[in-house]
């Protein structure tokens, strides 16, 4: 049988629009509840997009390697793994998590206070959570493995929607759950990106009976419209007055799958607070705002000073008035991916829709710099490291 080798392929950040294709160390145990995978999927996510444009405290040459979606085949355990063995086919929470602190007991992983001392969790692959190396690499290693892979059935099935389960699907999810939605409400998502169309797409499955998606981008309007939403093109009007227009009335409940980096009519890519005042006023009295959207308290390229330390200018008297209730923070994976991943299985839900190309990890660098442009249909990525799949 061949021994695992010594080095390994990795997606490296050099700097601002810069990534290379490296060969690195493959990591070992270097704790009794560590495993070691075989990468057969990794995903490029918008958040990526963050650090490759230098909008992150990321520094190029650091030997930061990208990638917190990500499933494989387990190739090693350390002695303190017990549920796990090699062989096993799982995918991994972008949050990494102890499952020991208080907030693992609660449930809130993607705030664990154990495992990055002096900030709200962990991640692989991503710059200020943590010293985990991302997975858009041959190999990775899995902290707390027990406790952070869900299994998966072996073979090959449902690989592509699999993936998704480390971050868009249950972030998606937890968007429309953050808003308090309940079914039979209507819905407004922001944003038609991947996390958007999860968000509709969940909002669908759990009942909405109307889901409207706000976005420009024709081809993320049309994938939208053919979950069963209503696309809105914000450059046409006000997507506020659309909304309400198509709707009779507001909305339940609205999701933010943007961020900070929202784009306004004009097409200036820097109103960090457009969309947030859009949910608000979009949304009925004593309706819900879920903010997966992605806000930084630290912006190095943000349009104004205040802006750049997170401080948004909000109609916080609106809100207010209208006795909104709001969820924000990143997804605890943990709190969905079983379930989702048994309607998978169970051939109710296939995310995998919003996946554009499956590459092989040498394509990476070009796939990095089409996707940030948003050509030639670069909308989700999924690399296949070990190329194999």
């Amino acid at each position: 049988m061949p021994s695992q080798p010594k080095t390994m392929k990795a997606i490296h950040y050099d700097g601002p629009f810069k990534v290379s294709v490296k060969e690195v160390d493959v990591p070992k145990i270097q704790h009794s509840d560590d495993a070691i995978i075989k990468v057969t999927t990794a995903a490029i996510c918008g958040s990526d997009l963050h650090m490759y444009q230098g909008r992150t405290a990321a520094e190029g040459g650091t030997g930061l390697i990208f990638g917190h979606e990500n499933m494989g085949i387990i190739e090693e355990v350390g002695p303190g793994v017990t549920l796990l063995q090699k062989g096993d086919r799982i995918v991994l929470p972008f949050n990494v998590a102890d499952g020991r602190c208080q907030n693992c007991e609660k449930g809130f992983t993607a705030f664990c206070t154990g495992v990055n001392p002096g900030f709200a969790g962990g991640a692989y692959g991503y710059v200020s959570m943590g010293p985990y190396m991302g997975g858009q690499a041959q190999y990775l290693r899995v902290p707390f493995a027990d406790f952070n892979a869900l299994k998966l059935p072996p073979g090959k099935e449902h690989e592509s929607d699999f993936a998704l389960l480390a971050d868009i699907f249950p972030t998606g999810w937890h968007g429309v759950e953050l808003s308090g939605f309940q079914p039979g409400e209507t819905i407004a998502v922001f944003g038609a990106g991947p996390v958007g169309l999860m968000a509709a797409y969940s909002a669908q499955l759990r009942g909405a009976s109307k889901v409207f998606v706000v976005d420009t981008v024709p081809e993320r309007l049309d994938a939208a419209k053919k979950i069963g939403c209503i696309p809105i093109d914000f450059k046409k009007s006000d997507p506020v007055k659309q909304i309400i227009e198509k709707n009779g009335g507001m909305v339940d409940r609205a999701v933010d799958a943007v961020g900070y980096q929202a784009v306004d009519a004009s097409g200036s890519k820097e109103k960090p607070n457009i969309v947030l005042d859009q949910l608000i006023h979009v949304t009925k009295p004593t309706g819900g705002l879920g903010i997966p959207g992605l806000y930084v308290p630290s912006d190095p390229g943000a349009p104004d000073a205040q802006s750049g330390k997170g401080q948004i200018l909000l109609s916080f008297g609106k809100l207010f008035e209208k006795g909104l209730k709001l969820g924000t923070g990143q997804c605890n994976v943990k709190a969905y991916n079983r379930q989702l991943r048994d309607l998978i299985t169970s051939g109710k839900a296939k995310p995998s829709f919003v996946v554009s190309h499956d590459i092989n990890i040498d394509d990476a660098p070009g796939a990095y710099e089409k996707f940030d442009k948003r050509i030639d249909g670069y909308t989700k990525v999924l690399i296949h490291p070990n190329g194999d799949w």
